[in-house]
């Protein structure tokens, strides 16, 4: 049988917020729990990607670390994902949701408050959405939450160094969006939200997001995205997928253990 059709992978068994009771959340070494929230958006992602994506993939980066932190005996706690953000570069497509950057940086540094209300002293970010105002209101709410003096924050910014140089060829091209690095990872994780025929079909996109962010184009159609892609959608494999969420969870883990560990 390919590879392409095995079944998901199966999900981690890590604490989840949103399966737990308050009695249960109470339970853990709150002082010691990493708490890890991951964060997407509501966008399109071309015709054959759903309008999710980034949420399944910041959920898998985030259970996959969570699992790491725990077989090195650091508590985690997955929270529930944060979907609706700043979504400029997608906001013309249908289906997308695209908020204010201060709204997003509000929201998170509210989380971390109600957090430093139970006893927890980290928060991580697992994130899977680039789209500069989004990065830009995670990087507010780092600084915010921090200056509060209650939480630490920790970001392992994929698409900045070192990170970025542990991913596939086609992230550090930039024609990453909905292409062979997303779609794989949908592919491992949700392959039945995936549009498997229509994207055998697409042709690929060269075009490189980073490259017109840096150039000053403000939205998909200007970058070259006219359906709301970028890169190689055919060439995406659930094998990939699989490889990704393995490099991004172990990411996230490394970042969080430094951050421990150091004074």
């Amino acid at each position: 049988m390919s590879t392409d059709r095995e079944p998901a992978i199966p999900k981690p068994d890590v604490p989840r917020l949103g399966q737990m009771t308050w009695t249960e959340v109470e339970r853990l070494d709150l002082a010691r729990t990493v708490a890890i929230l991951p964060t997407g958006a509501v966008e399109a992602h071309g015709p054959h990607l759903p309008t999710s994506t980034d949420r399944v993939i910041a959920l898998a980066m985030a259970e996959d670390g969570a699992r790491r932190l725990l077989d090195d005996g650091v508590p985690a706690l997955v929270l529930p994902p944060v979907d609706y953000t700043a979504a400029s570069f997608a906001a013309a497509f249908p289906g997308t949701v695209s908020v204010r950057p201060e709204t997003v940086t509000a929201l998170l540094v509210d989380v971390a408050a109600a957090l430093a209300g139970w006893g927890v002293r980290t928060l991580a970010f697992a994130n899977a959405h680039f789209d500069p105002a989004h990065l830009g209101a995670l990087y507010a709410a780092r600084t915010q939450i921090r200056e509060a003096g209650r939480v630490d924050v920790v970001f392992p910014d994929v698409t900045r160094k070192p990170w970025a140089a542990r991913l596939t060829d086609e992230f550090k091209s930039g024609a990453c969006h909905a292409g062979r690095y997303e779609g794989s990872v949908v592919l491992a994780r949700e392959p039945k939200l995936v549009r498997e025929k229509l994207q055998r079909r697409l042709p690929p996109n060269p075009s490189s997001l980073s490259v017109a962010i840096r150039e000053g184009r403000k939205d998909f159609a200007e970058a070259g995205g006219p359906e709301a892609y970028f890169g190689a959608p055919a060439e995406a494999t659930a094998a990939e997928g699989r490889a990704t969420v393995a490099e991004l969870g172990a990411i996230l883990a490394e970042a969080v253990l430094a951050a421990v560990d150091s004074p």
